[in-house]
């Protein structure tokens, strides 16, 4: 836990094209006679900040191959049920990025059709990147790449996004799992690895930072400040969660005034009748809030990260963990 204050991050944000725009501006000023001042601060100017927000449009992507459109396509539903399934195709939600479905040698034209699919709706996709080595310790979504190749795996979807607006929510419970695990130093390190190689693109990234039934906000600051979450737009919390939205901003925000002001998002997906104590599929839980971004403020937007309809596990009566499951999917609709 640190004991001393975070450092403040920067107040600017400049991406890539504000970055080639000062450039510009900098060969007129050199022109003049300011070349050394005017090299010295481009070499300092940071990639991301604390205080505009990047997805402010709150216009996300909504993909036409989800999970739902392809389940309320079963022609053993029955219309009403089809009908609820393929309600929740309309909404935002994240693509979730697996190794174990898109390797290194095809991600990267996935990840690149996708943004181009977004840009051409004038929105902004939202990918999870999940497939760090030893992932979920083993648990339920056990898996994940090796050492090795984790990193072009990365550099792979850094290449697919490109310059395009693109959110990445980076490795869910991958730093809150770490002293779990007993791997907290390599997990510290591969995060920060990926970090860099995303830094190739013009994605904003958000660390994992838990959720409020889990580690104290001190010690979630801690672990991002060790990943490097000044280097990234902030963290986000409640991913694959329940637990009610205040409770999660009022976390966010102690988490957040740790870690210099770091940014968060909220996985609303399934959130709307807020936690009864399980996390693997329980019982009598609730759609939450749709997708929607905040101008003001340290909270970017609300998201629907973890696919409502897709299980946790094998529990509670679910399927596999990500796989697909209509009666949590249309129990989630219905309560």
């Amino acid at each position: 836990m640190a004991d001393t204050a975070p450092p403040r991050r920067s107040p600017w944000r400049i991406d890539r094209k504000g970055v080639v725009a000062i450039a510009i501006a900098a060969v007129l000023v050199v022109a003049a006679g300011g070349s050394y001042l005017w090299n010295t601060v481009l070499s300092d100017l940071p990639l991301f900040s604390g205080t505009s927000n990047p997805i402010g449009s709150g216009k996300f992507f909504v993909d036409p191959d989800s999970s739902a459109v392809r389940a309320a396509a079963d022609p053993a539903l029955d219309s009403a049920d089809s009908a609820d399934i393929l309600s929740l195709s309309t909404i935002p939600q994240a693509i979730w990025l697996v190794p174990e479905e898109h390797p290194t040698a095809s991600i990267g034209a996935y990840v690149s059709q996708v943004v181009a699919a977004a840009d051409a709706s004038d929105t902004i996709a939202t990918f999870v990147v999940y497939g760090i080595p030893e992932r979920d310790c083993g648990n339920f979504s056990a898996g994940g790449l090796t050492a090795a190749e984790y990193p072009l795996w990365v550099d792979a979807i850094a290449g697919g996004i490109g310059d395009a607006t693109a959110v990445v929510v980076l490795e869910p419970d991958s730093l809150s799992l770490a002293d779990e695990c007993g791997n907290a130093d390599s997990r510290v390190a591969t995060t920060q690895d990926a970090i860099t190689r995303l830094e190739a693109s013009d994605a904003v990234v958000y660390l994992d930072g838990g959720h409020s039934n889990w580690h104290p906000a001190e010690q979630t600051a801690a672990l991002l400040q060790r990943a490097g979450v000044e280097r990234v737009r902030g963290f986000a919390t409640n991913v694959s969660n329940y637990n009610a939205t205040d409770g999660e901003v009022a976390y966010a925000e102690r988490v957040s005034a740790l870690t210099g002001d770091a940014h968060y998002v909220i996985d609303t997906g399934r959130n709307g009748n807020g936690s009864n104590g399980e996390w693997c599929n329980p019982a009598g839980r609730s759609l939450g809030t749709p997708p929607a971004a905040f101008a003001e403020g340290n909270r970017d937007a609300d998201l629907w990260i973890k696919t409502p309809g897709e299980s946790d596990g094998e529990c509670n009566g679910g399927p596999a963990a990500g796989e697909w499951w209509n009666a949590g999917a249309l129990a989630l609709i219905r309560n």
